[in-house]
């Protein structure tokens, strides 16, 4: 089945919101950050919580592209550019699970002489000093990692341009809750041979607390910036790599 993209020619961007709820009950638990904890702020319409982050909903977005199975991309996108890492001949990651993508150390930290930060460097020479050709950027990671160029990217070594060649996101989404409120609640861990024991070794009874929360509105919110990928250059032929 084919789709009629035509009606957004002229469009710059795409934004849609989807509204979601937890599978059970009221009750669900955010993303936490470290030395921040649940991401809770007031807004005009009242108290709000980012449940979801847009880094976080990157990774979730390739996620549902990857076959843990085959450890490749999923039927309906194979052939799609992307980067496998391999280790004594064994599987050991791929460009569409690392968090920066292309830009994992996986890759650029590979010093044998076929790696791909010196083909990157050969392919993008000339990008060293003055202004960055973004189509000679976007031509090069279309042909290795499609990925870099939805989700972003950010080749953070001197060797490249002098760390200089960086794509925002081109799809970005997060998830955020209206009108929450803390549904706390805890536990403890049981330690039914020796309850009294070191809880810093492990033993003992440990009590904890934890904060879920409830909300009146939770929306998934998706931005694709239709201008940034026009303005790759790329074209429109499907047979362009």
């Amino acid at each position: 089945m084919s789709i009629d993209l035509t009606a957004l020619d002229q469009a710059t961007r795409l934004l849609f919101t989807v509204p979601l709820r937890p599978i059970q009950s009221d009750r669900f638990q955010p993303t936490g950050f470290p030395s921040l904890g649940a991401a809770t702020y007031q807004t005009s319409q009242g108290p709000k919580l980012l449940v979801e982050s847009t880094q976080s909903m990157a990774n979730r977005l390739e996620a549902t592209c990857w076959d843990t199975v085959a450890k490749s991309p999923v039927a309906a996108l194979r052939g799609v550019s992307h980067v496998t890492v391999n280790r004594k001949s064994a599987f050991l990651t791929d460009t569409m699970l690392e968090a920066h993508r292309l830009n994992s150390p996986y890759i650029l930290e590979n010093k044998t002489d076929g790696s791909l930060a010196k083909k990157l460097k050969e392919e993008l020479g000339g990008l060293e000093e003055g202004p960055i050709n973004r189509k000679l950027l976007a031509e090069v990671l279309l042909r290795y990692d499609i990925g870099s160029l939805i989700h972003g990217v950010f080749l953070a070594k001197k060797e490249l341009a002098g760390g200089r060649l960086r794509v925002a996101r081109a799809l970005s989404a997060f998830i955020e809750a209206s009108g929450v409120r803390i549904a706390a609640s805890g536990g403890v861990k049981n330690d039914h041979v020796n309850p009294s024991g070191v809880t810093k070794d492990g033993f003992g009874n440990v009590p904890f607390a934890r904060d879920e929360f409830t909300a009146e509105r939770i929306d998934c919110h998706v931005n694709l910036d239709l201008a940034q990928i026009r303005g790759y250059g790329l074209g429109s032929d499907p047979s362009i790599s």
